[in-house]
């Protein structure tokens, strides 16, 4: 079982340019399309969060059980769901603003304990930003860590969500030494400072850096450094790539049995490029096609 712990929310995405184009609602939020994507792709696997008990809220939990996604570890609340608005600029990337204040995903609180047979724990994104249920999160994190568990950790950064740049970056730190496995945009990166050498010093046994459509390059605590190209594809949007990139990487990391820090460490070059051009074919199919819409096992070759 892989876990992923973190926001559910709706995605408000505009259909037309301008300020007051349509929007159109679609499920959404990192952690949410980490674990549908899982789904999709056939590992075993379950999400921790909090959601409203309003019709947004309903329809995240049916995505992810249509996705195979057990929903036993969300909690439910009658606050409401939490929103994002979508820009999107001419080349496909895009931008978000939040309606955040007084949502049922804040006020998560850690589970006394991890599903059964929990092999890996994902976190990221807004759950680790807003509080009290940034600290739940956190909690969750560390009692992973110490228990042996694999995590994985995207902090995929919404800076307008952040008010204290330093503190979150003093607090990114404070992370490290109970994370595996560090994924990050090289748009984070450079927003969070530091390098991938320091970050495995701190603690993970692997850092993997996602460079648009250049592709992603690993680095390991052993000095490696594995890259390989990004896929061509016709791209219309980026909602969900990198979050399908997370998947993509847990997922072969499972079926390569490399769910542990030790195993990370030991995989090869060639496990290594098998793996990260896996992630980049299944990312590069969520940019073909509008929303954050992660592809099936059946759309990927290998695993």
């Amino acid at each position: 079982m892989i876990v992923v712990a973190g926001e559910a929310l709706i995605d408000l995405v505009p259909q037309g340019t301008g300020a007051l184009a349509s929007l159109k609602p679609a499920l959404g939020g990192g952690p949410y399309n980490t674990a549908v994507a899982l789904g999709r792709l056939g590992s075993p696997s379950a999400f921790c969060s909090r959601t409203s008990s309003d019709a947004f809220g309903e329809a995240l939990l049916d995505g992810l059980r249509e996705a195979g996604v057990d929903v036993s570890a969300v909690q439910r609340g009658i606050e409401p769901t939490t929103l994002a608005v979508a820009t999107i600029d001419e080349k496909g990337s895009a931008a978000y603003s939040f309606y955040v204040e007084g949502t049922a995903d804040r006020l998560f609180t850690a589970p006394a304990e991890l599903p059964a047979q929990t092999r890996a724990v994902s976190f990221g994104t807004c759950s680790l930003v807003l509080e009290p249920g940034a600290s739940a999160y956190e909690e969750l994190m560390r009692d992973a860590a110490v228990q042996g568990v694999f995590t994985a950790l995207d902090p995929n950064i919404r800076a307008g969500l952040i008010p204290d740049p330093d503190g979150y970056r003093a607090r990114f730190k404070s992370w490290l030494p109970s994370v595996s496995l560090l994924k990050l945009s090289e748009e984070d990166a450079e927003w969070l400072g530091g390098t991938p050498r320091e970050w495995l010093e701190a603690g993970p046994a692997a850092v993997v850096i996602t460079r648009g459509g250049e592709g992603l390059t690993a680095f390991t605590r052993d000095g490696a450094v594995h890259s390989v190209p990004g896929e061509e594809v016709d791209v219309v949007d980026t909602i969900g790539a990198g979050d399908t990139v997370n998947a993509a990487l847990l997922h072969g990391l499972g079926a390569l049995d490399a769910l542990s820090a030790e195993a990370l460490v030991g995989l090869d070059a060639d496990g290594w490029t098998r793996l990260l051009r896996f992630a980049a074919r299944a990312a590069a199919i969520t940019c073909s096609r509008a929303g954050a819409e992660p592809p099936y096992a059946s759309e990927l070759a290998d695993f």
